[in-house]
């Protein structure tokens, strides 16, 4: 297997109970050969506190800095790494002690730029969830990916490796967007490298706890809007049209099952444009008949 120096980067913004968890499932690896930057997002906890039992190891890089946000923090981290290929750790999460070693063998080919995996689910205290993502579209994909992620985001951000010239060539994350940051970049990538995935669980996601970032529905919605149309004006022709009407149809119908308990005049409105993109959407079949029904 070709080495490749990898740079892990966690970002941590008052996730210090979570923290030691995280850092010991990168410093656990069976691949060793990595760098690790944590990224101080201005901390009012005990973080400092955590790092500090860990910064006698050499393979750490400890940055602090004013808060800034996801994006930003991490944008700093890639700068600042020097590993041919970036992965990301939220400061919550935790990765199976093969991860790496399973996910650098992949990069096989430079035409590569995104390796991930499947992952599964503990509750706050880290007890094992039984859930599986089943959307439609959840499901793994490699190779050129670009047409089937205008439909859902399948891939899992802490479960990704990345190579680092993706995003001299890309960007990085735009902390214009509250949301979706990950989408955004991966649809980036797309357009000219391969993604691959060890299909297998090597992300343990923690789910449920109070700390944990709730999602502003209607936020959410107008970042996926904007990402989405930005995607589609700036790369004309990237997919073929009937693509296009397909994936706005399942995205108006996932916007409108967001909305329904908030607004259901303007979720069945939604339902109505899928509809009229296109006529086969079940899902906005379904989501009109609950909307009438008041479920």
């Amino acid at each position: 297997m070709k080495q490749h120096r990898v740079s892990a980067i966690v970002t941590c913004y008052n996730y210090a109970k979570y923290l030691e968890g995280c850092l010991m499932s990168i410093l656990n690896q069976t691949y060793q050969d990595f760098e690790l930057l944590i990224i101080n997002d201005g901390s009012t906890d005990n973080t400092d506190e955590v790092v500090a039992r860990f910064l006698d190891n050499e393979k750490i890089r400890y940055i602090k800095q004013n808060n800034t946000g996801q994006a930003i923090a991490t944008n700093n981290g890639i700068m600042a790494s020097s590993g041919e290929l970036v992965a990301f750790l939220d400061a919550d999460d935790l990765w199976d002690p093969t991860k790496l070693e399973k996910q650098v063998r992949l990069f096989t080919r430079d035409t590569i730029g995104v390796v991930y995996s499947r992952i599964k689910f503990m509750n706050e205290e880290g007890l094992p969830i039984d859930k599986e993502l089943t959307k439609k579209y959840y499901t793994p994909r490699s190779g050129y990916v670009t047409d089937a992620l205008l439909f859902d985001n399948f891939i899992p951000y802490s479960s990704t490796v990345v190579r680092k010239e993706c995003f001299d060539k890309f960007g990085m994350f735009n902390p214009e967007y509250k949301n979706g940051l990950d989408w955004d970049l991966w649809l980036r990538i797309s357009k000219e490298y391969e993604f691959a995935f060890v299909d297998e669980p090597l992300l343990t996601y923690r789910t449920g706890h109070p700390g944990q970032l709730t999602s502003n529905m209607e936020r959410s919605v107008h970042c996926s809007e904007l990402i989405f149309d930005r995607f589609i004006e700036s790369n004309p022709g990237i997919v073929p049209k009937n693509v296009i009407r397909k994936a706005l149809a399942y995205s108006y119908c996932s916007r409108g099952n967001l909305l329904r308990k908030i607004d259901r005049k303007q979720s069945t409105k939604l339902f109505l444009s899928a509809l009229e993109k296109n006529p086969a959407e079940i899902g906005a079949y379904v989501g009109l008949i609950k909307n009438m029904l008041s479920i």
